[in-house]
């Protein structure tokens, strides 16, 4: 068990959050991020992944335990007060690593973001998207006619790819998901299931006729040009997890919900 004797509390901006943050509040006592050694995020799987951006900008890998006041919250624990600091001492912890996303645009912008769940190109207009997709330097689809693609990781494997009808990934697996949206030629395939050390690329074929942005977990860069995506393993992120709650055994459940 671990002992955490300071914590920060990191709370979204709705009125369940904040009303949550003050029962907190009037049972302890919370110290400001930069002196924490773990952090309590109240909120949903929106502002839980907003944080986990925010620590690893400030290269703060300090254990986050979140609590759900949103909607879905699987990257959540349940709301529950009383307890806190047995449910922490108790809790399992998951190291969780995100992909890089470098994107090129149409007009020569560089950018690097990082992504935990997903990294998703998608069509900007009503034009169909045509990509060309290569894994590893070897070009495996030439001409990919589709809304757009997605990478996903195992953390995010039930999130926008499971929507896509992705497979589920299990959370230990070192696995990636390439998943189409919406494909319509060539017509059988589904995506592809690949090893985590894989670098991706994408390129955008008729950039100009038809644009194509590229979304690294919440945050798009528009018009570009090629993308390529592949894991990172330098750095990672700490999620807590009641044991009853654990995330790995709940992203292994999803594949039997119908």
């Amino acid at each position: 068990m671990t002992d955490f004797s300071k914590l920060a509390l990191l709370v979204s901006h709705t009125d369940a959050s904040r009303e949550a943050a003050d029962i907190l509040r009037a049972q302890h006592e919370f110290a400001e991020l930069a002196q924490a050694d773990a952090a309590i995020v109240l909120g949903g799987d929106g502002h839980m992944l907003q944080v986990l951006h925010s620590l690893l900008e400030e290269r703060r890998d300090i254990p986050v335990y979140g609590m759900n006041r949103g909607t879905i919250g699987f990257l959540m624990n349940g709301w529950e007060p009383a307890g806190l600091m047995n449910r922490l001492a108790r809790a399992k912890s998951f190291s969780v690593k995100p992909l890089t996303m470098t994107a090129a645009t149409v007009d020569g912008q560089k950018f690097t973001l990082p992504a935990f769940n997903e990294v998703s190109l998608l069509r900007e207009t009503r034009q169909t998207a045509k990509l060309a997709i290569t894994v590893n330097g070897r070009p495996v689809i030439p001409e990919l006619n589709c809304d757009g693609i997605l990478v996903a990781t195992p953390a995010g494997s039930t999130a926008y790819n499971l929507s896509a009808n992705g497979p589920i990934l299990p959370l230990d697996s070192s696995l990636l998901a390439l998943t189409p949206i919406s494909p319509f030629r060539p017509r059988r395939w589904k995506g592809a299931i690949l090893p985590d050390r894989y670098v991706v690329r994408i390129d955008i074929l008729e950039s100009a006729k038809r644009p194509v942005s590229a979304v690294a977990d919440q945050r798009e860069i528009r018009e570009v040009a090629w993308v390529e995506v592949a894991l990172d393993r330098g750095r990672a992120m700490t999620l807590l997890f009641d044991p009853e709650h654990a995330l790995d055994d709940r992203i292994a459940m999803e594949q039997f919900i119908v």
